[in-house]
C-alpha cells in the first residue's frame, strides 16, 4: 500500500470512528431520556444486563471486560447493587480469596422489567433511520469489529514497511 493510500485509509478510518461515536452519543442521550430509569440508572442496568447474560456467577474482573466503567467505579457500583439486594456475592470455589457475582431474584426482575422497555426504545431508535438491510450490515460490521484480534500500535508501521519491500 502506498503512503498516500495509507493516509487516505487512516482518514477514512478516523472519519468512520467519529461517525460511530457520534451515533452512539446521540442514541445514548435518546435512550437516557426515556422514562424507564427510575429503579436503576443506565450504567446500573448495564451491569445487571451483563450479569444476566453470564451462564454462571462472574468475577468482577470478567464483568469489567464487558462494561464501560473503570475497575474502581465498577467495584463501587457492585457494592451499591449488593446493598440494594440486586446482586449477591458468592465465594469463588476456584480462589478462596475471590468472589463471584450473580443477580438476585430481585435484580433479575428489575433487569427484565427495564430490559423490555429498553429493548423497545432501542428498536425505535435503530429502526427510525435504518432499513432492515442497513441493520443487518451494521450488525455484521459491529460483530466483526468486536471479535477482531487486538492490534498493536506497530501494526501500521509493519504494513508500511512491508509495502516498501
Amino acid at each position: 500500500m502506498t503512503r498516500t493510500a495509507m493516509s487516505g485509509s487512516r482518514h477514512l478510518a478516523n472519519d468512520a470512528w467519529e461517525a460511530l461515536l457520534s451515533a452512539h452519543a446521540v442514541l445514548m442521550k435518546q435512550f437516557g431520556a426515556e422514562d424507564i430509569w427510575a429503579e436503576v440508572s443506565m450504567r446500573e442496568y448495564d451491569v445487571l444486563y451483563t450479569l444476566s447474560k453470564c451462564g454462571e456467577p462472574a468475577r468482577i474482573s470478567d464483568l469489567h471486560h464487558h462494561v464501560l466503567l473503570s475497575q474502581p467505579a465498577l467495584s463501587r457500583m457492585v457494592d451499591r447493587l449488593v446493598r440494594r439486594g440486586m446482586i449477591e456475592r458468592q465465594p469463588d470455589p476456584a480462589d478462596g480469596r475471590g468472589v463471584r457475582l450473580s443477580l438476585t431474584a430481585a435484580g433479575l426482575a428489575v433487569q427484565r422489567e427495564v430490559g423490555r422497555k429498553h429493548a423497545r426504545s432501542v428498536a425505535r431508535g435503530m429502526t427510525a433511520g435504518l432499513s432492515r438491510s442497513e441493520l443487518d450490515q451494521l450488525e455484521a460490521i459491529c460483530v466483526k469489529l468486536a471479535t477482531q484480534p487486538a492490534t498493536s500500535s506497530n501494526h501500521a508501521n509493519d504494513e508500511s514497511k512491508g509495502s516498501r519491500q
